[in-house]
């Protein structure tokens, strides 16, 4: 029965007025608050100064025609002019391509965008040589978006191929004006405002995604919710064995229980736990996929890969978190975080692309996991699940994490266990010493 007597002891104001309590929380939350407040903010604060070799296509499908008196193609000139234009920090890598290339590189999301010179370039631009209807025949270069790359990335490469298109159009304006004044033409204000920038420049969505993929930010929150499952279940699932086992009590409100304590080694446990993520992921994944696609419905084709793709990812990432929690004890769930959520988002390259991300991100980004699991699922949902445009990178690396995973998990137990370092749990004194 519940004792009738309060007790007795130390108080609040004693143990707050001593400085010892105060030290190991102020420094962890501080540090921790810094760290996370340079990661997140360093990575999203200036995305085009820090663009580097974005890859965007460049195609000339024009077939020429004759202006003032001579056979030429101009979109060759223009392309190569756009190429060749100087970019000391080199932000822009243009790849020039044929169409079919470029529906390719859109289609696998090797590129941002695509700026095309049409077939009839040259012939509209050989228009502008007649007088009267010279608007009607204005030439026109396209611009094709990429909004499965990313809405971010879509729109920093949309930007820069109409940029490259209006300075083109502006030198190609200056050339047919001198042209026309050598041949003793007159040039009315008219003619002349309009050949200051004749090409007029069209903007169209190469490589769609649908109407309930979030603006191609879905493929980023689907792997969101993956690893977070995994992370949180990890640690849910080590400290409930961790209860089970007698190693921490389970407290409910003002109910506190205590189990017996059963001997069992490191390295039992930690198979015990990355067993239980394992197993959870099947769980856990089935209801993400049901929420998000059944429930809400969000755009996805290739179901059961897309599945087994997220069991997968949701175990590797419990797994991992396992191996960090039986490596660093009470500490580990604070490593995971960086590991799994601090580091790996900003450099994940979802929202932000990564080569507008400082070069600390691009590094972290080849190892990561947020990154390779963002790759496959949007290599699903976006790309025909092709395995050239991230899915095969991707089950590389989750093989790659989820063997590294459980080599250091056990790596680290079974020292643990050789050197007799087992978990102990020790007896209440009789007269504990008062925190104040």
């Amino acid at each position: 029965m519940p004792s009738d007597q309060h007790p007795t002891g130390t108080t609040a104001g004693r143990v707050l007025r001593n400085p010892r309590i105060w030290v190991l929380p102020t420094v962890v939350v501080g540090v921790v608050s810094l760290l996370l407040s340079l990661i997140y903010m360093g990575g999203i604060l200036n995305p085009r100064s820090d663009l580097h070799r974005m890859p965007i296509g460049l195609v000339n499908a024009d077939r020429g025609a004759t202006v003032t008196g001579q056979r030429v193609n101009l979109g060759a000139q223009i392309t190569a002019d756009i190429k060749a234009a100087p970019d000391p920090r080199e932000q822009v890598s243009w790849r020039v391509l044929d169409a079919a290339e470029a529906r390719d590189g859109l289609a696998s999301g090797k590129l941002y965008g695509v700026l095309e010179v049409p077939q009839d370039f040259s012939a509209s631009v050989a228009a502008l040589d007649a007088t009267g209807e010279r608007a009607a025949g204005r030439p026109t270069m396209t611009v094709f978006t990429n909004p499965s790359a990313g809405s971010l990335g879509a729109s920093l490469a949309t930007s820069i191929a109409q940029q490259a298109a209006h300075t083109a159009s502006k030198q190609l304006g200056r050339s047919l004006t001198d042209r026309l004044q050598d041949q003793g033409g007159q040039v009315t204000s008219a003619e002349r405002l309009l050949l200051a920038d004749p090409v007029s420049v069209e903007v169209k969505v190469g490589h769609p995604v649908g109407a309930h993929s979030g603006l191609g930010l879905s493929a980023f929150y689907y792997t969101l919710l993956l690893v977070l499952v995994g992370f949180l279940g990890g640690n849910v699932i080590s400290n409930s064995v961790d209860v089970g086992l007698g190693y921490a009590a389970s407290e409910i409100g003002p109910l506190r229980r205590q189990r017996p304590t059963v001997p069992i080694s490191r390295t039992q446990t930690f198979m015990v736990t990355c067993a239980m993520s394992v197993v959870l992921s099947l769980l856990t994944s089935s209801l993400i996929l049901l929420a998000s696609v059944v429930i809400l419905g969000m755009d996805a084709f290739h179901i059961p890969l897309l599945w087994l793709f997220s069991v997968c990812a949701s175990a590797t990432v419990g797994v991992g978190v396992q191996a960090l929690n039986a490596a660093f004890g009470g500490i580990g769930q604070l490593v995971s975080m960086f590991v799994f959520i601090a580091l790996s988002l900003p450099s994940s390259g979802a929202t932000i692309p990564l080569q507008a991300l400082p070069d600390f991100y691009r590094v972290l980004s080849y190892f990561e996991p947020m990154r390779q699991l963002t790759d496959g699922v949007r290599s699903i949902l976006y790309f025909d699940a092709r395995a050239d445009a991230g899915l095969t990178r991707a089950w590389t690396m989750m093989g790659i994490g989820l063997v590294a995973a459980l080599l250091f998990g056990f790596a680290m137990t079974s020292y643990y266990d050789r050197k007799g370092l087992h978990r102990v749990v020790p007896e209440p004194a009789d007269h504990p010493t008062p925190v104040g």
